[in-house]
């Protein structure tokens, strides 16, 4: 049996966060929408969907969709805008 080195994969995976101070990376962005989603009760409305079969209100259910959105739009962004925090990129909760 002859073995071969396979160039790539995980030995040469790029890494994708930028050097200190160069701006925000798709992990950034994913973590803001994690933030926004349990700040807005999303995830509990979702546990207690699939612990007792109460129906997540369907504004929640629309808000999570729009975060999601947005934080997959802005990680595909090159480069993320510094300011991706802000509220003038993401949904509100009314």
């Amino acid at each position: 049996m002859i073995f071969k080195v396979i160039e790539g994969g995980r030995g040469q995976a790029a890494d994708t966060r930028p050097e200190e101070g160069c701006g925000a990376s798709r992990d950034d962005v994913r973590r803001e929408a994690a933030r926004r989603l349990d700040e807005s009760g999303c995830h509990i409305s979702r546990v207690r969907e699939f612990a007792t079969g109460t129906p997540m209100p369907a504004a929640l259910r629309y808000l999570s969709l729009q975060i999601d959105f947005v934080a997959e739009a802005l990680s595909r962004l090159d480069p993320i805008p510094l300011d991706f925090r802000s509220d003038a990129y993401w949904p509100a909760f009314s």
